[in-house]
């Protein structure tokens, strides 16, 4: 009986090619469920112009609404009105977080020759501290960690003087961080703290 059964089905399993968005990295059908439909909109259209056309072009959109009484046209075109609305804001949050945030680069003295170099607030242009102490690692040929602030953040602690060497890597491979927001602090640990008590 599974002989009989297994003619009527392809000898290999089909597979199929899915394409996600560049943006929310959903399928382009449920970016709408995302907080980036006007993006990803942008995106699908010039990568994938007939899908676009499928799914977002006015006759698309007419034939998706065609079976929704008034009401709940209204409703629906007034929860996409308010998306819209509420994914624009929060663009413009994350824009005006991005341009108030700074990164503090600061030179720290061990001992009296020794230095390490301290860099915080990457976290606001959306860069992960694990993968940047590793590049500065590679980078600087140095040992560099990633360690908790009292604070409550994290912050790169990268072993020796490298404070200026570390301001000309993240412009050059880290475009998103503006030259401008980007801040040098040179600190000295006073004797007190060093000393054995007394």
């Amino acid at each position: 009986m599974a002989d009989v059964e297994s003619h009527d089905a392809p000898q290999e399993p089909q597979s199929r090619h899915v394409i996600y968005c560049g943006v929310c990295s959903l399928p382009p059908e449920y970016c709408e469920f995302g907080g980036t439909v006007k993006k990803c909109q942008e995106w699908l259209q010039k990568t994938n112009p007939p899908m676009y056309d499928r799914l977002w072009s006015e006759d698309a959109l007419a034939a998706a609404t065609s079976t929704l009484s008034v009401d709940a046209r209204k409703r629906a075109e007034k929860d996409a009105h308010k998306k819209a609305l509420k994914a624009e804001a929060a663009e413009a949050k994350a824009a005006q977080t991005i341009a108030s945030s700074k990164v503090y680069i600061k030179r720290v003295e061990r001992n009296k020759r020794k230095y390490v170099t301290a860099v915080s607030g990457l976290e606001a242009f959306g860069l992960e501290n694990k993968k940047v102490a590793k590049d500065f690692g590679k980078k600087f040929a140095t040992g560099s960690s990633v360690t908790k602030l009292a604070s409550g953040g994290e912050e790169i602690v990268v072993q020796g003087d490298v404070s200026e060497e570390i301001e000309e890597f993240l412009l050059e491979k880290y475009d998103v961080i503006p030259e401008d927001n980007i801040e040098l602090i040179e600190d000295k640990k006073k004797k007190k703290d060093t000393g054995a008590g007394g």
